[in-house]
């Protein structure tokens, strides 16, 4: 067949698709998903379509119709069982189709519990497909005693959508505290008081000795020896991503896929993006799991598929929706010895500093703090620190400094 072929139909792969055609590639191009649905939008699955605030229609980044009109292959329900780069062919099982080219997007996948301590009993959850969130669903009804193990932004969210739908929720989390790998104390008090707010009981420095049982959940024994009756558990304790199929095709693996700065794996025809790509930054090889970095690293990979050469430079950001609190963040953290608070009374963030220099911004309901902010990372600029911290200094004076 030749062309194109995209392996993994989520934000990634359908942004690399799409770029290709906009762009002009007209080859034979083919997109491989393992879900039975057109490729849709992770973030909403845990807020707004569990909360029943968003239609199934609404998650799909596209319609069915974009791929057929734009001719593109589209494979849904359909695991590719094997790549062999010598040939330039990929398997779904016995089915061979060549390639010219190729992009892995095969995201992520969320770490489970082992079976030892009852991680495969029913009404245990992860957060990470439609068919999870779907499954988990019916338990989403008052009155019901939720688990969360896992104190970051997932196991967050997911407990923030139970409290409002009037569950019990207990949320425990094995390091010192909430956020531990991706946030400050300062911004972690802040999300704990709101959760606090909300009646979810969070136990920090609390691991998880087993979840209890016969076949289904019905309680979990900490690491403290205390015993807690539970309908369900939703975990969130990290992902992994998706290498597999490149590892057994031997492409190099560090920290996920390893790519080069236009997106190369160690194969010259093989290439990736999203979740499962690993790629330096600032001296670090790390992998960005974001949606903003799935469409970015896409596109600019779709476009040095056509030959562009242009490195990819990511300016990350992120956000998360808990209650009515909009936390948005721009840059990364990492290496930071200082924080800087501003507060305005009903907006509220929290910068990073390395020394002198600003790496990134934690922002609640401060859509201006995070739009400055994200701005002066682009600009490489480091604001006064001091000028930060003063509520009466206007944001956007800084950007001119």
């Amino acid at each position: 067949m030749g062309g194109i072929v995209v392996i993994g139909a989520g934000q990634a792969g359908s942004s690399l698709v799409a770029k290709l055609r906009g762009l002009g590639y007209e080859g034979a191009l083919t997109l491989i998903g393992d879900e039975p649905v057109p490729p849709y939008q992770r973030p909403p699955l845990s807020k707004k379509y569990l909360l029943g605030d968003m239609a199934l229609d609404r998650l799909f980044l596209r319609t069915e119709a974009y791929y057929a009109d734009n001719n593109i292959t589209l494979r849904t329900d359909a695991k590719v069982t094997r790549i062999d780069p010598a040939t330039k062919q990929v398997f779904l099982g016995d089915e061979a189709i060549g390639y010219e080219q190729l992009a892995l997007t095969t995201g992520s996948e969320p770490r489970r519990l082992p079976a030892a301590i009852g991680g495969d009993l029913d009404g245990v959850f992860g957060v990470r497909r439609l068919s999870d969130i779907d499954a988990m669903a019916p338990y989403f009804t008052e009155g019901k005693r939720l688990l969360v193990v896992g104190g970051g932004y997932i196991g967050l969210e997911a407990a923030a959508v139970a409290a409002l739908k009037g569950l019990k929720v207990t949320l425990i989390e094995a390091a010192p505290r909430i956020l531990g790998r991706v946030a400050s104390p300062e911004t972690a008090d802040d999300m704990r008081k709101l959760h606090a707010s909300h009646g979810v009981d969070i136990r920090e420095g609390t691991g998880l000795a087993r979840l209890t049982g016969e076949g289904h959940v019905d309680g979990a024994e900490l690491a403290d020896g205390t015993h807690l009756d539970v309908d369900f558990a939703i975990v969130g304790i990290g992902i992994i991503p998706g290498a597999e199929l490149a590892e057994e095709a031997g492409l190099v693996i560090e920290n996920g896929i390893r790519t080069d700065d236009y997106g190369r794996t160690s194969d010259a025809s093989i290439w990736a993006a999203g979740d499962c790509a690993s790629l330096e930054y600032r001296g670090n090889r790390i992998r960005l799991e974001s949606v903003q970095n799935a469409i970015d690293q896409a596109e600019a990979v779709a476009a040095n598929m056509m030959g562009a050469e242009k490195p990819y430079v990511p300016m990350p950001w992120f956000w998360s929706d808990q209650y009515d609190m909009k936390l948005q963040i721009a840059g990364l953290n990492t290496g930071y010895d200082r924080i800087v608070t501003r507060d305005t009374g009903g907006a509220r963030s929290h910068w990073y500093y390395k020394g002198d220099t600003f790496l990134a911004v934690d922002a609640m309901n401060d859509p201006r703090g995070y739009m400055v902010g994200k701005r002066l990372l682009e600009m490489a600029k480091s604001p006064d620190p001091a000028a930060i911290a003063d509520p009466a200094t206007e944001l956007k004076a800084l950007l001119k400094a």
